[in-house]
């Protein structure tokens, strides 16, 4: 795809809001306008939001305002729909994991079913990319809070995977950035350089995924 001139939306969590930068100009969606010469780019991050719905209200009502619920609000005009969400789902959602089958935002599957379906049917011409979390801090293991309000809670890695298995039946691309983006968090030295909270990224994180997203964008 030629990116030059074109609109795309990203739909997102902290990272995509800009969480962890020095400066917005450098958060990944902004380093692909400038680099690629995008005429507009509409960003639809919200900290601490998740895929699924929350089934108890949290702490604080904005992590309330899933993704299937804002994607209504996607400017029309945008060319490309770029989703980057699951690290909330697995950080501190209540949602069951549910099964690659469901169909309903109660469950992580079901809302990840449930998102590119409507993404489908709003935006039926436009294509639609995928984002799957990037490693984090303890991702091998089940997150505290996430076991405390989730008796159904796993690793990152199967929500990266149901990502990637659910988006496949769309025909819907993935960046998998646990795989792909080269950085592990649970090591002092990429924490250090990329990701010093150990999961929101600096300047330097967000050039690589914007890198990555790029690379994948131009071959659509």
């Amino acid at each position: 795809m030629e990116l030059k001139g074109k609109r795309i939306a990203f739909l997102g969590d902290s990272i995509t809001e800009g969480t962890g930068v020095a400066d917005l100009k450098n958060r990944y969606d902004n380093r692909i306008k400038e680099a690629c010469a995008l005429a507009e780019v509409f960003n639809y991050g919200i900290g601490g939001t998740r895929l699924a719905h929350q089934s108890k209200p949290s702490e604080k009502p904005r992590y309330d305002l899933c993704f299937c619920g804002r994607a209504y609000n996607i400017d029309p005009r945008a060319d490309v729909i770029v989703v980057f969400g699951g690290t909330n789902d697995y950080g501190h959602g209540d949602a069951p994991f549910g099964s690659f089958s469901d169909a309903t935002p109660a469950t992580f599957c079901g809302a990840v079913r449930f998102l590119l379906s409507l993404l489908r049917e709003l935006h039926p011409d436009k294509p639609v990319v995928f984002m799957a979390p990037a490693r984090r801090n303890g991702d091998e293991g089940v997150y505290t809070l996430h076991q405390a309000n989730n008796p159904h809670a796993r690793p990152l890695l199967p929500y990266v995977d149901a990502i990637k298995e659910i988006a496949g039946e769309f025909g819907v691309p993935v960046l998998d950035l646990y795989r792909e983006l080269g950085i592990n968090p649970n090591t002092a030295e990429d924490r250090e350089k990329y990701a010093p909270d150990g999961l929101h990224f600096n300047d330097a994180g967000h050039a690589l995924i914007a890198e990555k997203l790029t690379e994948l964008l131009a071959k659509i």
